[in-house]
C-alpha cells in the first residue's frame, strides 16, 4: 500500500502525515514504515520529531487531549490496567507531571495511533 487513509482526529492526521512522508522510503511503502515503526518504537529514533525530551513533551502537550481518551479506552477495554502499564513508566509520577511519564506518553500516543491506522487501512504488522 502506498499511502494510508483514515485520519479522522489531529493526531491520527498528523501520524498518517509522517507515515505518507516516509512511503517513498521503503519498497513496500507505508507498511515498510509500520514495520519499521512498530518493530523498535520511538524509543529506537525512527521518528525524529520525537527524540529529545523538548520535543516529545511538546508533542504530549499538543495531542494531550487524543493520546489520553486512547489511554482510557485501552483501559476501558482491558487492554492495559493503567498508565502504569507502560514499560518505564514512574509510578511515583501518576499524574504524569514529569517529563519521563509524558515523554512516554507521547511515544504511546504515536505509535498506538500508528497501530489503529494499520488496523483501519487492513496492513498487518
Amino acid at each position: 500500500m502506498n499511502k494510508i487513509t483514515g485520519a479522522k482526529t489531529n493526531l491520527e492526521r498528523h501520524v498518517q502525515g509522517w507515515i505518507n512522508g516516509r512511503a517513498a522510503e521503503y519498497d513496500n511503502r507505508a507498511e515498510g514504515v509500520l514495520e519499521d515503526l512498530l518493530y523498535g518504537g520511538c524509543a529506537s529514533g525512527i521518528v525524529g520529531h520525537l527524540i529529545y525530551y523538548e520535543d516529545t513533551l511538546a508533542f504530549y502537550r499538543k495531542f494531550r487531549k487524543d493520546i489520553d481518551a486512547m489511554l482510557a479506552e485501552m483501559i476501558d477495554q482491558g487492554v492495559i490496567e493503567s498508565p502504569a502499564g507502560l514499560n518505564g513508566w514512574d509510578k511515583s509520577d501518576p499524574l504524569a507531571r514529569d517529563q519521563q511519564n509524558q515523554n512516554l506518553l507521547a511515544w504511546f500516543g504515536f505509535e498506538e495511533t500508528a497501530r489503529k491506522l494499520a488496523n483501519l487501512n487492513e496492513i498487518e504488522i
